[in-house]
C-alpha cells in the first residue's frame, strides 16, 4: 500500500484535551510516539485501532493519492482550503455512545464544522487515488444507505457531506458491559477538558506511511492565513 493521507481537526498541542485524549489512547501522533496510558483496567485492548489514527475527528478520510500527485500538492490544497474559512468556536463536547463505540461528540449541531468538512472532501479530492475493489467492498460490509452508497461511489467514502457527524473516537466497539465500565472512566478522565472553550483554528495533515502503521501529523495548516 503507498501512503494514505487524511485532513483532520486536532486540539492545539497546549490544550488540555489534547494531552487528555493522548494519554487516554497511550499515543502522541505529534511526536510520532507511545505515551504512558491512563491508569484504567484494559484500556490499552479497547483504544489500540483508535491509537493508529491518533486523537482527531475526520474531515477529509484516508486517501492515497493519485498518480503523479505529491504530498506537497496535498499542502498547497490544503492551504487554499485554510484561506477561505476564519477560524470558529467549537461547540461543547460530550462523551458519547456512537453505534456501540464511546466517542466525543457535539452537543449542539455546527454550520462551521459542517462548512469545513465539505470544503475538505471537495477541496483535495482532485488528489485522490480511486478507491480499490477491496476499499469498497469493506465499505459496503457495514451495509449502506443509498445516499452513503452514492457518497461511496463519488467520494470513496460514505459518511460526507449530508451523512457526516463529527465526532472524535475513544475506543473500539464495546459491549454492553464494557460501556458500564468505561463510559464513566471516559466521562471522568475528560470532565476537566470538556469544560473548557476552544476554537477551530487550523487544519491538521496525517500522513500513513503503510498499512498497519500509525498516522502521524506532519503539518497544521491555519485557517483564515
Amino acid at each position: 500500500m503507498s501512503a494514505r493521507y487524511a485532513l483532520y481537526y486536532v486540539p492545539a498541542e497546549d490544550d488540555v484535551l489534547w494531552q487528555r485524549a493522548c494519554t487516554w489512547l497511550g499515543r502522541d501522533p505529534v511526536r510520532g510516539e507511545d505515551v504512558p496510558q491512563a491508569p484504567v483496567p484494559g484500556l490499552h485492548g479497547i483504544t489500540r485501532d483508535a491509537a493508529l489514527y491518533g486523537f482527531h475527528a475526520t474531515l477529509k478520510p484516508p486517501m492515497a493519492l493519485r498518480d503523479g500527485a505529491t504530498q506537497a500538492d496535498l499542502l498547497a490544497a490544503t492551504r487554499e482550503i485554510a484561506a477561505g474559512i476564519p477560524p470558529f468556536k467549537l461547540p461543547p463536547l460530550d462523551v458519547s455512545d456512537l453505534f456501540g463505540f464511546l466517542a466525543l461528540t457535539e452537543t449542539e449541531p455546527s454550520t462551521g464544522l459542517q462548512a469545513l468538512a465539505d470544503a475538505c472532501v471537495a477541496g483535495v479530492d482532485h488528489l485522490r487515488a480511486p478507491a480499490t475493489e477491496a476499499e469498497l467492498a469493506r465499505r459496503r460490509r457495514a451495509g449502506l444507505a443509498a445516499a452513503e452508497e452514492a457518497n461511496l461511489r463519488r467520494w470513496g467514502y460514505p459518511y460526507v457531506f449530508a451523512t457526516w457527524f463529527f465526532h472524535m473516537t475513544l475506543t473500539a466497539k464495546l459491549s454492553e458491559a464494557q460501556h458500564a465500565v468505561y463510559r464513566p472512566e471516559a466521562e471522568a478522565w475528560f470532565a476537566e477538558a470538556l469544560d473548557e472553550t476552544r476554537r477551530v483554528s487550523d487544519i491538521g495533515i496525517f500522513r500513513q506511511t503503510a498499512a498497519g502503521a500509525p498516522f502521524v501529523l506532519t503539518d497544521r495548516v491555519k485557517l483564515g492565513a
